[in-house]
């Protein structure tokens, strides 16, 4: 399949192109990784606590998505897939009860009756990364933040665009683009 580049009109004598979002270059980047544990994209790598439940996500990972090698005839259903989960030892006999939940879960995830079996292996499961929290923003910021919305007449309007600035300015901090404005 061949891609085609959508180009802008012709500005100042350059082509430019449109902004593509962060996730559509994370799939490019992931995919060839993700192709090789079976999964045809992040979805259920990335949405696994959504699948399962965030109490079952801190307990297993999903591995891989084992497709049948033989593919039927045209018109033929097909084989499912086997998903293959990381599992703490001690949660493993509860997790097999929850199987056939997971497997409905994954499959309605997914728009169709892709996976048919659940494959449990037991091993340590790393947990997931805590995000950290945000160191508050520069005191000199919060004032010119504050001073930006004193002229504000509205209270609660004074106050919801105070937190935004605060937010914005958290925001900056962390990406490391300390300029308020």
């Amino acid at each position: 399949m061949m891609r085609h580049l959508a180009l802008m009109p012709w500005t100042d004598h350059h082509w430019t192109m449109p902004a593509k979002p962060l996730a559509e270059l994370i799939d490019d980047c992931l995919a060839p990784a993700l192709a090789a544990q079976g999964f045809a994209g992040r979805s259920v790598v990335a949405f696994w606590p959504e699948i399962v439940g965030e109490r079952l996500a801190q307990r297993t990972r999903p591995l891989k998505i084992d497709w049948p090698r033989r593919r039927g005839a045209p018109g033929e259903l097909s084989d499912p897939a086997t998903l293959v989960v990381r599992v703490e030892g001690a949660f493993a006999l509860e997790m097999q009860q929850l199987g056939p939940l997971v497997l409905e879960r994954v499959n309605s995830h997914l728009g169709w009756r892709a996976v048919g079996k659940l494959v449990l292996k037991q091993g340590p499961v790393a947990p997931p990364a805590a995000p950290k929290p945000a160191a508050p923003p520069d005191p000199a910021v919060l004032a010119r933040i504050d001073e930006q919305v004193a002229g504000v007449e509205n209270t609660e309007l004074r106050e919801a665009l105070a937190r935004l600035g605060r937010g914005i300015a958290q925001r900056r901090q962390v990406a490391g683009d300390d300029t308020a404005s």
